[in-house]
């Protein structure tokens, strides 16, 4: 999660855990590098539609009804025939974020039409405004909801959507440290500030789909929870360590978290914990239809558990820079993963036994 910031994706530093959320994010942005136009840098050649070999991803969103959403380092792009087919949708010339980098992508729990996603530079110069946008339509267009600089003169390190109304979205302005959680409910236009968070800094929230106001954050202090839109926070105990990850794919189902201490897993909408497992993964991607069955990745293999995230079995090998998982919404046997550098989609096959490139040619 670093799942919060780029999303599964830590451009360059596929498992970078380290304390002081401020110098983890100068990091993670110092490795994403800008290409200067206004120095005369020649345009990169494209290696497939996806762009150039420097192009990485950020985000992805597995959709109903076969879409996909790919937030990358050089644009947005969007599939509705489950990647047989792409296009750029954001941050191409004439469109909106044009030269910015798109990360924390997220869709709302209560309406899937309605994503948001944060912005930084991707060249200079651009002429795009750094803010978070939205999307009304599953990420067919895009709209600014508010500048960066109207909230803050640092960094937006996450964006959540809320489960209170559709509108509902959370931020987190990590220059205000325990006090820099916000909440809009007007799908991003104006922010709020809510109660003062447990611990010194967040990774990430989690809004409980079907229980409004319930919310659950984490990060080096573990994980806490709110049932009242983050006026109040209580810590969970028996966590050890820190949590870097966090995931539930839907109403009623597990919530699964992996740490320091390895994969947990709440089957109680988030009151308890329970450790299952001793090995950490550093991303996540549990199942909407089949709440036992849960994807893990490490920077080389992609690994798979059916029960609960117990035990854990290795697919097939992919070569690559292993970035970000998403399960089908219909199917819990196919997962989506994104590599980076350059950016690829493969899709596992019907059979388990290797992976279908769903790469558009240059």
């Amino acid at each position: 999660m670093l799942t919060a910031f780029f999303h599964r994706s830590k451009c360059k530093t596929t498992a970078l855990f380290i304390p002081g959320l401020l110098v983890l994010i100068a990091i993670l942005f110092s490795a994403c590098s800008l290409d200067s136009g206004a120095q005369g840098t020649p345009t990169p050649v494209a290696v497939n539609g996806f762009g150039s070999a420097e192009n990485h991803v950020h985000s992805l969103l597995a959709q109903p009804n076969s879409v996909l959403v790919l937030a990358t380092h050089y644009g947005i792009f969007r599939s509705v025939d489950g990647g047989a087919n792409w296009q750029k949708v954001a941050a191409g010339p004439n469109q909106p974020m044009q030269g910015l980098m798109a990360y924390s992508l997220v869709a709302s729990p209560l309406n899937p039409q309605r994503l948001y996603v944060l912005t930084q530079p991707a060249t200079i110069p651009h002429a795009g405004v750094l803010g978070l946008y939205t999307s009304a339509d599953d990420g067919k267009t895009w709209q600014m909801a508010i500048a960066t600089a109207s909230v803050t003169s640092s960094s937006i390190y996450m964006v959540a959507a809320g489960n209170d109304t559709p509108d509902e979205v959370y931020i987190y302005l990590p220059d205000l440290g325990a006090l820099g959680l916000r909440v809009s409910l007007d799908d991003g236009k104006h922010f709020s500030s809510t109660g003062t968070l447990p611990f010194s800094n967040i990774l990430g929230l989690v809004a409980i789909p079907d229980q409004p106001g319930h919310l659950l954050v984490y990060g080096s202090g573990g994980i806490a929870s709110s049932s009242d839109g983050g006026g109040h926070w209580q810590v969970i105990k028996g966590i050890r360590g820190e949590i870097y990850e966090m995931h539930m794919a839907g109403p009623r189902t597990p919530i699964y978290a992996s740490g320091d201490s390895g994969i947990y897993i709440s089957q109680d909408s988030g009151k308890t914990f329970q450790l299952v497992n001793q090995t950490s993964y550093a991303g996540l991607a549990p199942s909407p239809t089949q709440p036992q069955t849960v994807y893990g990745k490490t920077g080389l293999t992609v690994f798979r558990s059916t029960d609960g995230g117990h035990t854990w079995k290795a697919l097939p090998h992919i070569s690559g820079n292993l970035s970000n998982m998403a399960v089908d919404p219909a199917n819990p046997a196919q997962v989506y993963l994104a590599l980076s550098y350059p950016t690829a989609v493969y899709l596992l096959n019907a059979s388990g036994a290797g992976w279908t490139s769903l790469t558009p040619k240059a």
